[in-house]
């Protein structure tokens, strides 16, 4: 099992750890102290000797963090996680709904008078600091760097990660990381820039064509990476490391320690380009006035997909719905009370397993029943597990990491019979779905000007719901990838290549939640008819193939646009993956396609 379902962190841990925490406030002279999710490279995913937020709250959500003040702790969560928090933090936390609140209009809440909030430079990015800094200016509150005050109590504190890395075949990165280097340190150099700091690992995977496995279910290895204006690379990361590439990295490539990075960053000439977003503040202290602010140089390119990457995620989709299609034709065929989410986590991972493609799980797989899927995060233990009851609804949220793509599907799915309520709302939620699929847009839109087409039929009914329409998908790489997104706070333009989510959802807490999620690749939309033909739009193609459940749908609420869309999807889908199934399988399939 790539899964486990253990118990990660408890409520009732919190508490005399704060108290750990508190003592050693008064021993720096501090009134607080910031413990962010992040890690020193800034990626979404940590390495457990980096889980300091979880260690500390109990609180196990991908965003999120704490400022431990003298006499009250905020756990900022935003919308996924409002729910979750509620029954893994103990009460000695408060949850803050951020960005609502912001960290700086809580500090002045808090600290009236003033005071000294203290934080790790390596662990908040460039853009927080000075965001938040900017914000308590004039209020008396001083964010204070310091040692890392969690590491100094955390007794039992694993060690860094320290896997071996290996070459990530040409055939399935459709580039080579000359190539890359080149063409990226030319941009920068056009630019009047002499180099350029890299910290997210995924980014610096994607340049030189590597993968790892020091984050669970994400390829990726720890190190930082300086991009320089004259075509080289200095790598800094642990020898050990590299020993097993199958090809080496070549003469571009510097290899140095990790620990000799800050020393090389400060004697970088400038004008040294660095990502507010991403990289840790104890670069931009190195730097000092040779900073300048850009975009992670990786981040664009790695976005927008070449032709062996689309088609080897193509593949990975089609590979992946056929574990998927089995895994339904199987919960079908059991009795409704009979199988726990574990169980159907365990199944499903038994059906990826079956192709030995399969390199590891995208995530842990997200199996809520009833009121858990309401927990848009869930992550079923051992003592949350739950029987899948008659009249309830299944959300189920997964995904695999192969060599040629990554993968990430979500279906709801009904046991037994369930209430018109909840068609109701699938429906809607499906018809969001449908009208993001339809989509065709100008070129140089964001997400945040398409995202609300997913959400007009729930809008329309007076609900929504607290999550992004869609996030970035890489290529054996992270499952949520930046810069693009389908979200209100996306100002980065949508190009072919890139890959998303199309994931509306709808969650009742305490209830049931829906999420329906296909990925989606961006392309150039053909003429239409009477269009313009001097006006460029854009438009999708679907990569997941996978039944809707037909059960769920009000077939009445859907116009006949979106039905013919549907019955379309369903053809694809029979004629796309019947034959990648065993015959159960393959009869379950001719059903779950019929026409509506």
């Amino acid at each position: 099992m790539f899964q486990s379902f253990e118990v990660t962190a408890r409520p009732e841990q919190g508490p005399p750890r704060l108290a750990a925490l508190r003592q050693e406030l008064a021993r720096e002279g501090l009134d607080g102290f910031l413990i962010p999710r992040a890690d020193a490279h800034q990626g979404e995913y940590v390495a457990p000797r980096d889980e300091r937020l979880a260690w500390l709250t109990g609180f196990t959500g991908s965003a999120g963090f704490c400022v431990a003040l003298t006499n009250v702790a905020g756990v900022f969560i935003d919308g996924r996680y409002r729910t979750q928090v509620k029954a893994q933090v103990a009460q000695d936390y408060t949850p803050v709904p951020w960005p609502d609140i912001s960290l700086s209009a809580w500090l002045k809440t808090q600290l009236p008078n003033g005071g000294k909030v203290g934080f790790d430079p390596w662990l908040h990015s460039v853009g927080q600091i000075s965001a938040a800094e900017k914000e308590l200016h004039g209020s008396g509150i001083q964010l204070v760097r310091c040692p890392n005050l969690i590491d100094r109590i955390w007794q039992d504190q694993p060690d860094p990660p320290a896997n071996p890395v290996k070459t990530h075949p040409i055939e399935f990165a459709g580039e080579s990381a000359d190539s890359k280097i080149a063409r990226l340190s030319a941009a920068l150099k056009k630019a009047g820039q002499m180099a350029a700091v890299i910290t997210l690992p995924d980014s610096i995977m994607w340049l030189l064509n590597i993968r790892g496995s020091d984050i669970a279910y994400n390829p990726v290895a720890h190190g930082f990476a300086v991009l320089h204006a004259n075509g080289t690379v200095d790598l800094f990361m642990a020898a050990e490391k590299l020993r097993d590439l199958s090809q080496p990295l070549g003469p571009n490539v510097n290899l140095l320690p990790t620990e000799t990075f800050l020393d090389a960053v400060e004697k970088l000439e400038g004008p040294v380009q660095v990502d507010p977003g991403t990289v840790p503040q104890i670069v931009a202290d190195a730097l000092g006035e040779r900073m300048v602010e850009g975009g992670d140089p990786c981040a664009l390119p790695k976005a927008c997909k070449n032709e062996a990457e689309i088609e080897g995620t193509a593949q990975a989709h089609l590979r992946d719905a056929a574990a998927v299609v089995e895994l339904l034709c199987w919960l079908d065929a059991q009795t409704p009370g009979s199988v726990t989410e574990t169980q159907v986590v365990t199944q499903l991972e038994k059906c990826r397993s079956r192709n030995n493609a399969l390199q590891d799980i995208s995530f842990d797989t997200i199996a809520g029943t009833g009121s858990h899927g309401a927990i848009m995060h869930y992550r079923v233990t051992e003592e949350t597990d739950r029987s899948l009851e008659p009249g309830h609804l299944l959300v189920l949220d997964s995904g695999g990491q192969y060599l040629d793509g990554t993968t990430d599907i979500t279906r709801t799915v009904p046991i037994g019979d369930v209430d018109e309520e909840e068609k109701t709302c699938f429906t809607r939620v499906l018809k969001g779905m449908i009208a993001m699929s339809m989509l065709r847009w100008p070129v140089g839109m964001a997400g945040r000007d398409i995202e609300c087409v997913a959400r007009l039929p729930l809008w329309m009914a007076g609900q929504d719901f607290n999550h992004g329409v869609g996030h970035g998908v890489g290529t054996y790489l992270s499952v949520h990838e930046g810069p693009q997104r389908l979200s209100r706070v996306s100002h980065v333009p949508l190009e072919p290549g890139m890959i998303l989510s199309n994931e509306p959802g709808y969650y009742r807490e305490g209830a049931f939640g829906i999420r329906l999620e296909n990925l989606v690749v961006v392309e150039n939309a053909p003429l239409l008819p009477g269009g313009d033909d001097d006006r460029a739009m854009l438009c999708w193609r679907t990569l997941t193939y996978v039944p809707i459940d037909r059960r769920l749908i009000l077939v009445d609420m859907l116009t006949p646009e979106e039905r013919n869309w549907l019955n379309a999807y369903h053809r694809d889908v029979a004629e796309k993956i019947r034959p990648r199934l065993g015959p159960d399988a393959q009869l379950w399939l001719d059903a779950a396609t019929a026409p509506v």
